[in-house]
């Protein structure tokens, strides 16, 4: 039997707990193979809506954005991991078929990712919970393997 191997693992992250967590083991996962990993931050509907109609500052989302990748950054380098990362609007009024869990699926494809860790994060009903809905579309389309936390 062939050893499992792995190259490119992508973890899409929006800045929650759970997204930190899903680093957290994208990192383990990368460390374990020999892999790098492809964080992409994935923009919420909220935050798509608010910058559109200027009720948040582009610079406020990039701040906060950068602050959060920092740590994720710091988590791979302290496992000497290789992290390259990239964001995502993870919803678009102007686009009824976009679908978070298929930006991910397309990032995933575009940086040639073998491996997927996302977050399952606590179902509430809350329409902007933008990972939780993609962590659904994920696990049912995606044709690399998907770790789901």
């Amino acid at each position: 039997m062939a050893a499992v191997e792995f190259d490119q693992v992508l973890a899409p992250l929006d800045g929650s707990e759970e997204s930190l967590e899903a680093a957290e083991y994208a990192v383990a996962v990368a460390e374990r193979y020999g892999a790098d990993v492809h964080a992409l931050y994935v923009l919420e509907e909220s935050v798509v809506r608010s910058l559109e109609s200027g009720e948040l500052e582009g610079d406020t989302v990039a701040a906060d954005t950068e602050e959060f990748m920092a740590t994720v950054d710091q988590l791979a380098a302290d496992h000497d991991i290789s992290m390259g990362h990239s964001m995502a609007l993870g919803f678009v009024t102007t686009q009824l078929t976009h679908h978070p869990g298929s930006v991910i699926l397309d990032t995933a494809d575009a940086v040639d990712a073998d491996f997927l860790v996302v977050p399952r994060e606590p179902v509430s009903g809350d329409p902007d919970e933008v990972l939780g809905k993609a962590a659904e579309y994920v696990l049912q389309y995606a044709s690399q393997p998907v770790l789901s936390v």
